[in-house]
């Protein structure tokens, strides 16, 4: 399973400004990409509700994932790692953008 961790540079984490950028960039890797705490439950990344309401803080380690067997046509394993490498640099700016 193609799976990063990195963690939340945002000072508001996963908030508010942050989470829409976040999100917004996760649903144009066209990826069914989920995010978790590292002993937490998996969330929708495509959701904006659900990585607000999960509370990734300032700071906080994640994990982003993507099932192999949700990549459909033209996505493989390698275009889903690089896609996982470019959300993890959402991630880390410190502003959320």
């Amino acid at each position: 399973m193609p799976e990063l961790k990195t963690f939340v540079a945002a000072g508001i984490g996963l908030h508010a400004r942050a989470a829409a950028v976040f999100v917004r960039a996760v649903t144009e890797t066209g990826l069914p990409v989920t995010i978790r705490k590292q002993d937490g439950r998996p969330v929708d990344a495509r959701s904006l509700l659900e990585v607000m309401t999960e509370d990734f803080a300032h700071g906080c380690e994640v994990v982003l994932e993507v099932a192999p067997e949700a990549l459909t046509g033209d996505q493989s394993v390698p275009s889903a790692e690089n896609a996982l490498v470019q959300l993890s640099s959402v991630l880390e700016a410190s502003q959320g953008h």
